[in-house]
């Protein structure tokens, strides 16, 4: 009897295997033939079995498509912009610090120039103050010969200073009338002498006389030269102008 090739069994197997390949295609070989035993009716008896084994699977070669990165790769890519971003970071702190740095020798070297040019202007003041004291040290004192001359001399210069008017010649000839140049001489037997103030010195002045004409910066002792001309010369410039107005007893 020839093989009925319309019977339902058949029929429906050769349907479901056809579209059991359509809808397979890229799974794999064992998930593929579980699907095709559970579509299968129940009467196709073995026939199901041997489709399902002889089906053939479809792989797929393409990459395929949108599939995001792995796990590993994306901690790689973060490591990678980490080192980037601590390099970054590596880079400026290290051009701050070299900016802090010059900065620091600049400030340095500015305090050491300010320090040097102080030190410049301390040492030319200085230098400037030493020489205003040597221009302002006082003239060494004249020294006077310790004689007539000598005397004369040294009461004028002192005279000059006080504003008290004289001359050599007017205090020469006055001491010489009255003293003879004799420093040491006393009177002892004028009026004064009488009334116990003799006339003393080069000029022979009395103590009171002395005492309310003495200058000042001579020697409080009447018998001195310098000290006793002065006190003379003073006390005629009250009484006459000056001691060339006197040419007696005065």
């Amino acid at each position: 009897m020839p093989e009925n090739t319309n019977a339902p069994g058949h029929s429906r197997l050769t349907k479901l295997t056809k579209q059991h390949r359509i809808a397979l295609a890229g799974v794999a070989t064992l998930g593929a033939a579980a699907l095709a035993f559970s579509a299968v009716p129940s009467d196709a008896g073995t026939t199901t079995t041997d489709a399902a084994s002889t089906a053939k699977v479809a792989y797929s070669t393409e990459p395929i498509k949108g599939v995001k990165v792995s796990v590993t790769d994306q901690l790689a890519g973060a490591g990678l912009k980490t080192e980037a971003i601590q390099a970054k970071a590596d880079a400026k702190a290290k051009a701050a610090k070299a900016k802090a740095d010059a900065a620091a020798k600049k400030k340095a070297a500015e305090a050491a120039a300010a320090k040097k040019a102080e030190a410049a202007r301390k040492a030319k003041k200085a230098a400037s103050r030493s020489s205003q004291r040597v221009k302002l040290q006082p003239v060494a004192a004249t020294t006077y010969a310790n004689n007539l001359n000598g005397w004369i001399n040294h009461a004028l210069a002192i005279m000059k200073q006080k504003g008290i008017p004289g001359s050599y010649y007017g205090l020469y000839k006055n001491i010489m009338r009255e003293s003879s140049g004799n420093p040491s001489a006393v009177n002892g037997w004028d009026v004064n002498a009488v009334n116990g103030t003799p006339s003393i010195g080069l000029l022979q002045v009395i103590q009171p006389t002395f005492n309310a004409y003495h200058v000042s910066g001579t020697s409080t002792n009447i018998y001195d030269p310098v000290a006793n001309i002065t006190a003379a010369a003073n006390y005629a410039a009250a009484r006459y102008g000056s001691i060339d107005n006197v040419n007696s007893a005065y």
